[in-house]
C-alpha cells in the first residue's frame, strides 16, 4: 500500500480542509513541534482504511475523530496497491443528541490513468470509479482485499505508530507467524489444498456419473451396430419390392372401382325408375278446381244483390232529411220547457237574497253605532285617568300641608286641609279604563264581523240577480229560435222513422260484408285448388326431368292424370330392361375384386417374409409403412452408432477422471499437513532475521545480532562475550534499534518472499529517533536513505529531530494555530 493523497476536513486538529499530496514523495518526513498534529496524519491514513486509530483504543473512540465543536469529519485517502489505484472515504457526524456515528464509508477502484488533481473539483463518490464497498461493514473485506493486511498487521508493518513500534519484535510466536502468513501470502497453499480436495471430490462425483453412463451404454457394441446395419439393408430391400408391386395393385383396384361404378350406375337408374309412382288423390284434385270456380261465381252474384239492397235503403234515408237538424230542434223544445220551469226558482232566490242583504246591512249599522259609543266611553275613561293622576298628585301634597300654609300650586293660604282619600283615584280610573278598552275592542270586532257579512250578502245578491237576468235572456232566445218549427211530438215521430231506416241500412251493410267475405273465401278455395294442381304438375315435371337422360315420352298438358299414367307405364318397361344388365355388372365386380385381393396378398407376403406386421392394406398405406419401417431402422442404426461413440468417449473420460482424481488427491494429501507451511515460515523467518541482524549490526556498531529459536527473538551481545538474551531485556533505545532493523528488513525482503499482492510498498515510522545518539542517528539515516534510493518503497518518518529531518528530501511541516492545524510541503 502506497499513499498518494490525503484529504482531511474536521478531523481532530485539522478543522479546515487540508490536503497532503504524497505524489513523488518516495522519502519524506512529517516534522513540527510536539502536539502540532504530525501523528494525526498517520491516524487519518489508518482511519480512512480501517475506521479506527491505534491510540483511540478501538472503534468506540470514534468520537475522537471530530474536531472540537465540529459536527462532521471527512477523510479521503487515495492509494496504490499491487498496481491498482483506490480511493477510501469515511464520514463521521454528530447527531442532535451528541452521539457520533459513521455516516458514510466507501471504497472505489479508480480507472487507469485517473488524474488525482480532479479531486479538487469536488467530484462525487460515484464519479471516482467502480464501487467496491458502500457501507462500513463492506469496507472491512474490501480494504483487506485491496491492501492485503488486516488492521493489526497494517499497524505493525506499514504504519508503525507511537507506542507500537516494537509490537512485531515483542509479538508472540503465533501472532508473528500469522503476520508472516499474511505478508508472504502463504494462505495460497491452503487454497491450493482446499481446491485440490474439491477437485478430488468433483472427480469422484463425475466418475460416478460417467460409470452410470457407461453402464447405460453397454448395449452399444460393434456387433449391435453391425446387426442394426443388416436390418436396415433388409428394410430398404422391402421398400424397393413394395414400391415395385404397388403399380399392379393400383391397376387391380382401378379395374375393381370401374366395375363397381358401372354396377352402381345401373343401381341408380333402377332406383330412379322404380321410384316413379302416381300421386295419391290425383283425380280428386282436378274436380276440386271446377267445383271451387262454380262456388266463386255464385258468391259474386250474392254480393251484387246485397249491394243493390243497401243502395235502396240509403236512398230512402237520404230522402227523409237531416236527422241532426231534427235533433237540434227537439233539443230547443226541451230546453224551453226546462227554462220555463226554472224561472220561478230563480225569482225566489233573488227575493231571499234581497231580504238577507237588508238584514245583514241593518246588523252592520247597529254594530257600527255600538262601536262608536264604545270608543266615546274609552276616550272618556282616558280623560278620567288623566284627572285621577292630577287628583293623586294633589293628594300627595296634602300630607305635607297644614292649615295656614301656602299652597304649592296656587300659592294661596290653605284654610282647611281636605281629608286624604283611602284609595288611589288613578287605580280606580285605570280599572275603569281597562273595562272601557275591552268593550271598545269587542264592539270593533263585532262591527267588522257584521260589516264583512253585509258585504258578502251584497255580493251574493248581485250574483243571483245576474243569474236571473241571464236566465231570462236565454229564455227569450230559445222562444225566438223555435218560432215556425214543428212541435216536439212531430219531431220525435220523424226521428223514430229515420232511426228505423238507419237500422235497415246497417243490416243491409252487414249483408253486403257477409256476401263479400263469402266471395273472398270462395276465391281463396279456387286459388288453393289451382295451386294444388300447379304443384301436382311441378311434381310431375320434376319426376320427368329426373328421367330426362332416359328420354321419357311427351306429356299432354291438359290431362294431368293421363300424363302420370303414361309416365308410370314407360318407367316400368325401362326398369325391366335394366334388371338383366345389373346381374352382368355384379359378376364383373366380383372378378375384379378377386384380382385386387391377389395383388394385396402378394405385397403382404413381402412384409411377412421380412418379419414386419401390416395393419392397413391399401397401396398408399403399404408404401408409407415400408418407408416408415426403413426410416425407423435407419434411425435405430444411427442411434446405436451415436451411443457407441458416446460409450467410447465415456471410457476415455473415465480414464482422464481417474488420472485427475489421483493427482488432486495426492496433492491434497501432501498439503494437508502443516509441515510445508511451517518449513516456508521458518525459511522466511531465517531470511528476515539475517537481514535484520545485518542492519542491527550497522546500527549498533557491531554490538548486537538477532537470532530466533522456537519462534522467539533473542539478541547476541558481542560486547558481552556473545551473551544471548531476550529482546525484552533491551533498553528503550536498543529496542528501537532492533525494531527498526526488523521493520527495514521486512520492507526490503518481503517482495522476494511474498507470493501475493500483500506487498509492503511503504513504511512509515513514528517512534524513537530522539533516543538515538548522533552516530547511531547517522547510521539510521543512511540506512533509510539506502532503502528509499532503491525506488520500490516509500519511506516516511515522523520526527522532531532537526538533524534527521534535514537529510530527508521531502518534508511536510505541520504547525497549528488557534483554529486548526496546517501541513505545508517543503522540498522536492
Amino acid at each position: 500500500m502506497r499513499p498518494l493523497r490525503l484529504d482531511m476536513a474536521g478531523f481532530t486538529v485539522f478543522r479546515d480542509q487540508t490536503t497532503v499530496d504524497f505524489t513523488d514523495a518516495d522519502y519524506f518526513a512529517l516534522v513540527g513541534p510536539t502536539g502540532s498534529g504530525k501523528s494525526t496524519v498517520l491516524d487519518a491514513i489508518c482511519f480512512a482504511l480501517y475506521g479506527t486509530v491505534p491510540r483511540w483504543g478501538g472503534a468506540r473512540g470514534i468520537g475522537n475523530a471530530l474536531a472540537p465543536s465540529a459536527a462532521e469529519a471527512r477523510v479521503r485517502l487515495v492509494f496504490e496497491s499491487a498496481g491498482d489505484r483506490f480511493v477510501a472515504t469515511r464520514v463521521v457526524r454528530r447527531d442532535g443528541r451528541g452521539n457520533v456515528k459513521t455516516a458514510g464509508a466507501g471504497l472505489q477502484l479508480m480507472p487507469p490513468g485517473f488524474d488525482v488533481t480532479k479531486l479538487d473539483t469536488g467530484m462525487d463518490l460515484e464519479d471516482l470509479g467502480e464501487a467496491l464497498a458502500g457501507t462500513p461493514a463492506e469496507m472491512d473485506a474490501a480494504v483487506l482485499d485491496a491492501v492485503g493486511l488486516p488492521y493489526e498487521q497494517f499497524t505493525s508493518c506499514v504504519v508503525l505508530p507511537q507506542g507500537q513500534f516494537a509490537d512485531f519484535l515483542h509479538a508472540k510466536p503465533a501472532t508473528r507467524q500469522q503476520i508472516l502468513v499474511n505478508l508472504l501470502g502463504l494462505h495460497v497453499y491452503e487454497d491450493v489444498q482446499t481446491r485440490a480436495a474439491e477437485r478430488s471430490k468433483t472427480a469422484d462425483a463425475q466418475l460416478s456419473v460417467v460409470e452410470q453412463q457407461i453402464g447405460a451404454l453397454e448395449d452399444a457394441t460393434d456387433e449391435a451396430v453391425a446387426g442394426a446395419g443388416a436390418h436396415l439393408a433388409r428394410m430398404r430391400e422391402l421398400t424397393v419390392a413394395v414400391e415395385a408391386a404397388v403399380p399392379g395393385l393400383r391397376a387391380a383396384r382401378a379395374a375393381e372401382e370401374s366395375a363397381a361404378g358401372t354396377r352402381d350406375a345401373i343401381d341408380a337408374e333402377l332406383a330412379a325408375l322404380g321410384a316413379v309412382r302416381t300421386p295419391a288423390g290425383l283425380s280428386e284434385s282436378a274436380g276440386a278446381v271446377a267445383a271451387a270456380r262454380e262456388a266463386a261465381d255464385r258468391a259474386a252474384v250474392g254480393v251484387h244483390a246485397a249491394e243493390e239492397a243497401e243502395e235502396k235503403v240509403r236512398g230512402e234515408l237520404a230522402a227523409a232529411g237531416d236527422p241532426g237538424r231534427l235533433r237540434v230542434a227537439l233539443d230547443r223544445h226541451t230546453e224551453l220547457a226546462r227554462l220555463i220551469e226554472q224561472e220561478e226558482w230563480f225569482a225566489g232566490k233573488v227575493s231571499v237574497a234581497e231580504v238577507e242583504f237588508r238584514d245583514t246591512q241593518a246588523a252592520a249599522e247597529l254594530a257600527h253605532a255600538h262601536h262608536t259609543g264604545a270608543q266615546q266611553l274609552l276616550e272618556q275613561a282616558r280623560q278620567d285617568y288623566r284627572d285621577a293622576q292630577q287628583r293623586d298628585r294633589a293628594t300627595a301634597l296634602r300630607g305635607h300641608l297644614a292649615a295656614g300654609d301656602a299652597c304649592p300650586v296656587c300659592e294661596q293660604t290653605v284654610a282647611v286641609v281636605p281629608e286624604v282619600p283611602r284609595e288611589s283615584a288613578v287605580r280606580l280610573a285605570e280599572q275603569a279604563g281597562n273595562v272601557a278598552r275591552e268593550e271598545a275592542e269587542t264592539a270593533q270586532a263585532r262591527w267588522r264581523e257584521r260589516d264583512a257579512i253585509a258585504r258578502d250578502a251584497a255580493f251574493d245578491l248581485e250574483r243571483k240577480r245576474g243569474q236571473y237576468e241571464h236566465h231570462l235572456s236565454r229564455l227569450a232566445e230559445v222562444r225566438k229560435t223555435i218560432e215556425g218549427l214543428p212541435g216536439a211530438d212531430v219531431l220525435q215521430r220523424r226521428l223514430t222513422e229515420m232511426g228505423e231506416l238507419q237500422r235497415r241500412l246497417e243490416d243491409a251493410g252487414t249483408a253486403v260484408r257477409a256476401a263479400r267475405e263469402g266471395q273472398r273465401r270462395a276465391q281463396t278455395v279456387v286459388r288453393d285448388a289451382e295451386e294444388r294442381q300447379r304443384t301436382a304438375w311441378r311434381q310431375f315435371d320434376k319426376v320427368r326431368d329426373g328421367l330426362a337422360r332416359f328420354a321419357p315420352p311427351p306429356a299432354d298438358r291438359d290431362d294431368l292424370a293421363g300424363a302420370w299414367r303414361s309416365l308410370v307405364e314407360w318407367a316400368a318397361g325401362e326398369h325391366s330392361d335394366r334388371r338383366s344388365r345389373r346381374d352382368e355388372a355384379e359378376a364383373a365386380v366380383l372378378a375384379a375384386h378377386e384380382s385386387t385381393v391377389r395383388a394385396v396378398d402378394a405385397i403382404v407376403l413381402l412384409f411377412t417374409e421380412a418379419g414386419v406386421p401390416v395393419a392397413e392394406k391399401d397401396e398408399s398405406s403399404l408404401v408409407r409403412s415400408a418407408a416408415i419401417i426403413a426410416e425407423r431402422a435407419e434411425a435405430a442404426w444411427q442411434r446405436l452408432v451415436e451411443r457407441r461413440e458416446q460409450a467410447r468417449a465415456a471410457l476415455e473420460q473415465r480414464a482422464a477422471l481417474l488420472r485427475a482424481g489421483r493427482v488432486a488427491k495426492s496433492l491434497a494429501g501432501h498439503l494437508r499437513a502443516n509441515n510445508f507451511e511451517r518449513w516456508l515460515l521458518e525459511e522466511a523467518l531465517d531470511l528476515l532475521v539475517d537481514g535484520a541482524s545485518r542492519i542491527l549490526r550497522e546500527l549498533t556498531g557491531g554490538q548486537y545480532e538477532l537470532m530466533h529459536e522456537k519462534g522467539e527473538f533473542f539478541v547476541i551481545d558481542h560486547h558481552d562475550a556473545g551473551l544471548r538474551r531476550g529482546v525484552r531485556t533491551l533498553s528503550g533505545g536498543e529496542t528501537f534499534q532492533a525494531s527498526l532493523a526488523l521493520a527495514l528488513a521486512l520492507s526490503e525482503q518481503l517482495a522476494g518472499m511474498s507470493t501475493t499482492a500483500a506487498s509492503l510498498e511503504s513504511i512509515v515510522l513514528d517512534e524513537g529517533f530522539g533516543t538515538l545518539d548522533a552516530a547511531t542517528l547517522d547510521v539510521v539515516a543512511a540506512t533509510l536513505e539506502n532503502l528509499a534510493a532503491r525506488g520500490d518503497r516509500m519511506v516516511g518518518l515522523v520526527t522532531h529531530v532537526h538533524a534527521l529531518a534535514e537529510r530527508v528530501p521531502v518534508r511536510f511541516e505541520v504547525h497549528k494555530d488557534a483554529r486548526t492545524a496546517h501541513v505545508e510541503r517543503v522540498g522536492l
